[in-house]
């Protein structure tokens, strides 16, 4: 399998172990979750800014808004704001949170993923001078891969992960997940990475 060729930094943490595979990745994640916050951020954005214009529409073609706080009618102008600054803080905070969903989703769709060098005993991922090593026994084995023989992407669930809360439902344990996104011979890196969880996998077997 062809390598690629890496960074001296990159080389210097490897050493003399002996590299399974080196690949470059196309992108950070798969593209189908950039699709997903930026369809979030551009709903967040567009509710969030159906109350700027409701609010604070007549303000900028210099009429009055009325609204209750505390349960007391309120009227706020051109000549008198002090009463809706707070309001307009708050809202504005919101389309601020939807834009910046917007653009992190904007970001992660074109952001290189970086090299990532498997070894018989970690994975090492290398991005603009950060490289991080992840042993092979804190995967839990369970991989997803996709594309075709020649491009495809990796994803490696790890054991560590987060507790997320659910509106309708007790939470839900959400692990860790390694992407390696539109690299070269993703089928045969595959196999290599389970081979490797297996064999580093510190559950002891069943007898």
């Amino acid at each position: 399998m062809r390598n690629a060729v890496l960074p001296r930094e990159l080389n210097a943490l490897i050493g003399s172990e002996r590299k399974d595979f080196a690949v470059k990745a196309g992108r950070a994640q798969p593209r189908k979750k950039s699709w997903a916050l930026l369809l979030f951020g551009l709903f967040w954005t567009g509710f969030t800014s159906i109350f700027v214009f409701a609010f604070l529409g007549p303000l900028f073609v210099g009429k009055e808004v009325q609204f209750e706080s505390n349960g007391v009618p309120v009227v706020a102008g051109p000549g008198n704001l002090d009463e809706i600054v707070v309001p307009a803080l708050i809202i504005g905070l919101f389309v601020l949170i939807g834009i910046g969903m917007l653009l992190g989703g904007l970001y992660s769709m074109f952001r290189k993923g970086g090299y990532y060098v498997g070894t018989p005993l970690r994975l090492v991922h290398y991005y603009k001078g950060t490289m991080r090593s992840i042993d092979w026994e804190q995967f839990s084995g369970d991989i997803t891969v996709s594309g075709t023989i020649d491009t495809g992407s990796v994803s490696l669930q790890m054991r560590t992960g987060r507790m997320v809360s659910r509106k309708d439902g007790p939470e839900r344990y959400v692990p860790d997940v390694i992407y390696m996104s539109r690299i070269s011979n993703a089928f045969e890196i595959e196999k290599i990475c389970r081979k490797r969880i297996k064999e580093n996998d510190p559950t002891p077997a069943n007898t």
